[in-house]
């Protein structure tokens, strides 16, 4: 229409939980606002949930959305499958791997994190990490050609490596892993196999810290060691590795060395800022800190570039004095909204208030009628620990899952694994598909 402005131009680049929050409350702007959405996945992913697609209770699809069936209804944002690589801050434009380059009046960076090895690069291909689906569907094939192998490897040493499952990092990635493997070894698979005890498997979480969960208190961090070891736990604080191949984990303890031979490492331990984040730090001279994540203001924003916003693990968003908002869900949501509605703010001339996050608390399960939550809000009642804390984790999961169809899935196969103790999608896919076996035992 002659005499309408156009619309301000904003690109957001990740689907992660900050980026999706924040085009959905941009959506609200309407013609005010054209919003372009960037990412290399075609797929909004419920990373809390991962781990369960890791351990077989859960299938892919049920923890992820399309990101345009999820923008399907919100004619102000286009979707584009690519990989942001390289901005031009003066110029103010998006440039993607294939070229094109995106225009915007107003950007926002949620590229969030990727796992880490400390300079140690070498061990991933041995412990692989819990990002994506792709990283959970590999961590399921390892840990179910774990027990294969088992069962037909004659000797007993090289039996019990495979039965040897080590997880690297005690923070609630490690912890929930850790719990649900040791219901897939006590329950899941206790009547699955002829020449193993399943139950006898070996699993070690390791923590360089002196608890595990640091960033709870310290009486459900202890809670939670005692239900891990109630699940078989070998739970080791103040522990650190420092070396992994494809046979041996070596560590060092109070006590001295240690070297524990396994064949299946799980890595849940550190994390570091994508690429596209670092990229936008050095083309802004943006500050960082050591994982590569860019210091914002309380508006969000990069100092003296107000027009770029950084959210989620891309950041460190101010909380509380030497304390960043957390790295968890709420950590992305919660400034996802906030920026979406500030950018409609100074649209419409508007006052734009602080950030100001709010702590909602953390759940950890750890296994079937386990868990514990640190909910401040609720006072003592956010402190609990066991069914309580299990049945506060199922609703608040459910609550937060994206999409409706999603939900009622979910709901409906954690009924049935309760009442049956089962996983249902225990499915070895990728490669290779078959154990390397050493010294296969013969039939009886």
């Amino acid at each position: 229409m002659e005499g309408r402005p156009n619309p301000h131009r904003v690109v957001v680049v990740g689907g992660g939980f900050a980026g999706l929050y924040a085009a959905r409350e941009l959506g609200k702007g309407g013609a005010l606002v054209d919003v372009t959405l960037v990412d290399r996945r075609n797929h909004h992913l419920f990373q809390p949930l991962l781990y369960q697609v890791a351990t077989g209770a859960l299938s892919p699809g049920e923890i992820a959305q399309p990101l345009r069936s999820i923008f399907r209804k919100q004619h102000n944002t286009r979707v584009l499958l690519g990989e942001a690589v390289r901005i031009d801050p003066e110029a103010r434009v998006v440039v993607l791997s294939d070229g094109g380059p995106i225009p915007y009046d107003t950007l926002i960076v949620a590229t969030g994190a990727h796992h880490t090895y400390f300079g140690h690069d070498e061990w991933a291909p041995f412990a692989p990490g819990l990002k994506t689906i792709d990283d959970a569907t590999e961590i399921r094939r390892r840990i179910l050609i774990a027990f294969e192998a088992a069962e037909r490897e004659a000797d007993p040493e090289l039996r019990q490596a495979w039965m040897t499952f080590v997880l690297v990092g005690g923070g609630p990635t490690g912890v929930e892993l850790a719990g649900a493997l040791g219901e897939i070894a006590n329950d899941t698979l206790r009547q699955d196999f002829r020449s193993i005890r399943p139950q006898d498997a070996h699993i070690l979480l390791v923590e360089a810290l002196d608890r595990i969960l640091p960033t709870y208190p310290e009486r459900a961090a202890a809670s939670a060691r005692r239900q891990l070891e109630r699940l078989g736990v070998d739970v080791r604080t103040g522990t650190r590795v420092v070396h992994i191949d494809d046979h041996v984990v070596r560590m060092e303890t109070a006590a001295g060395p240690e070297e524990v031979r396994t064949r299946t490492v799980l890595w849940a331990a550190g994390v570091l800022a994508a690429t596209f984040g670092r990229t936008v730090a050095a083309a802004t001279g943006a500050e960082t800190d050591r994982n590569g994540r860019i210091r914002v203001g309380e508006d969000l924003t990069i100092p003296g570039h107000p027009e770029i916003f950084v959210l989620g693990d891309a950041a460190v968003q101010p909380w509380l004095p030497g304390r960043p908002v957390p790295g968890v869900a709420q950590g992305g949501i919660q400034p996802g909204t906030w920026a979406g509605k500030a950018i409609l703010h100074r649209l419409r001339g508007q006052p734009v208030p602080p950030f100001r996050f709010s702590n909602r608390g953390d759940v950890a399960v750890i296994g079937r009628l386990s868990g514990v939550t640190d909910i401040p809000w609720l006072g003592p009642l956010g402190r609990q620990s066991g069914f309580v804390a299990w049945m506060l984790w199922l609703g608040i999961h459910i609550v937060y899952l994206i999409g409706f169809a999603n939900r009622i899935v979910v709901s409906v196969r954690w009924a049935w694994s309760f009442l049956t103790r089962g996983r249902s999608t225990r499915l070895i896919t990728g490669h290779p598909l078959l154990p390397p076996i050493e010294d296969p035992e013969p039939p009886a």
